[in-house]
């Protein structure tokens, strides 16, 4: 079994098999807790107008989904799924 920091992780740029789609590279993981299992890898979404308008939906990426892993690329097999960000909360709110 070969061994991968997640700084290394953050190097390697995510390709989906299915369509040739370059998701880009790895910016975070998510682990389930209390097992420290790797759950998905989280890909930044793209950026919209030259990166003056942020950036789209990060891609959500099951770790069921990662065919292999090899020395700069991740390949995934089945389509992604996007994560949802989470709820923006409206106006203000005091104590």
């Amino acid at each position: 079994m070969q061994q991968c920091r997640m700084v290394e992780l953050r190097y390697k740029e995510v390709i989906n098999v299915n369509d040739g789609c370059r998701l880009g590279y790895v910016g975070d993981v998510e682990i389930k807790l209390p097992e420290g299992q790797v759950a998905a890898l989280i890909v930044p979404g793209p950026c919209r107008f030259f990166g003056l308008f942020g950036r789209g939906e990060d891609y959500y990426v099951p770790w069921d989904c990662i065919k292999q892993i090899g020395d700069d690329i991740i390949l995934i097999e089945k389509s992604f799924q996007r994560r949802e960000p989470p709820p923006k909360r409206k106006g203000r709110r005091w104590l």
